[in-house]
């Protein structure tokens, strides 16, 4: 069927025929959104397979990952010191769709200052800038949460499941994906904190935005670069180190990258039996009043 609609509608671009199949088979959200972007990753998959044709990507621009430039925004302050109940209350702003000054802003900050810059993170994710009423309007820390890796032995093993029961339940996995602390912030226990009050945050936040509350959030460290402190005074728990694949590499042909070390924390009791058992979320048709409602 993917093949057919793919060579029907030849005449649309890549992101309309992704939209048409989703809405055919129908692959949504909990939410109802459709799942635009993983359907193009998979419709491309499968063109590099040699299983459709795809149109060409029309020239709108240049292409290769997205980066947006370093203005005076983002720009190094003088360092903030203190103790952590000094910034107390922590200020978590989730940017929402539509935030372009915030989205920009976070995007300025991760590129500049974090190792692995700003990508385009894969399917469902969230977004927090983090500020003190201490500290102004100054952003202290910048966090991200999308979808998680495919698969991880560690994670898999820990959890228990089935090769079905992971593709039935994996998106109840988010993946804290960005943790930026900006390296003028030197205050000792500040990240372990932004860090906890922004997973008491998140299943809520998840839930109004995709339709579900997740049950397990995952992390991966570079050991190489950092001590994994911050998520250890959280109380996450660390499961062991990735084979160094990427988060996608489900064929093992990816090149070795340094091993990571993988650190789990349980939204529930009982977070692996509810993972094997739960019945994966499933998107409901509103009721034809539900504007009366």
């Amino acid at each position: 069927m993917i093949r057919e609609l793919a060579s029907e509608f030849s005449a649309l671009n890549r992101t309309e025929i992704s939209r048409t199949i989703c809405e055919l088979l129908p692959w949504k959200r909990p939410n109802g959104q459709l799942k635009n972007h993983e359907c193009r990753l998979l419709l491309e998959r499968l063109r590099d397979q040699g299983w459709l044709s795809l149109p060409e990507v029309r020239a709108l621009g240049g292409r290769g990952p997205r980066r947006v430039s370093a203005t005076r925004r983002s720009d190094p302050q003088p360092e903030i010191t203190g103790s952590p109940r000094h910034f107390e209350p922590l200020q978590l702003t989730l940017i929402a769709p539509g935030q372009k000054a915030e989205s920009r802003l976070w995007r300025e900050y991760v590129e500049r200052y974090h190792y692995l810059g700003d990508q385009v993170p894969f399917g469902a994710h969230l977004r927090y800038l983090v500020r003190s009423g201490a500290a102004g309007e100054q952003v202290l820390a910048c966090l991200q949460w999308s979808s998680p890796a495919w698969k991880m032995a560690a994670r898999d093993r820990w959890i228990g499941w089935s090769s079905q029961q992971r593709a039935r339940n994996l998106q109840l996995i988010v993946n804290n994906s960005r943790f930026l602390l900006l390296p003028w912030v030197r205050v000792p226990g500040l990240a372990s904190k932004i860090l906890s009050r922004c997973v008491r945050r998140l299943p809520q936040d998840w839930e109004s935005r995709y339709g579900y509350r997740p049950l397990l959030l995952e992390t991966l460290v570079d050991a190489s670069r950092f001590a994994g402190t911050c998520y250890r005074a959280a109380n996450w728990i660390p499961l062991g180190h990735t084979q160094g694949r990427g988060r996608m590499d489900r064929d093992h042909a990816a090149h070795q990258r340094a091993p990571k070390v993988l650190y789990v924390y349980p939204l529930c009791r009982h977070a692996p039996e509810r993972l094997r058992s739960a019945e994966a979320p499933s998107y409901t048709e509103p009721p034809e009043d539900c504007d009366s409602l």
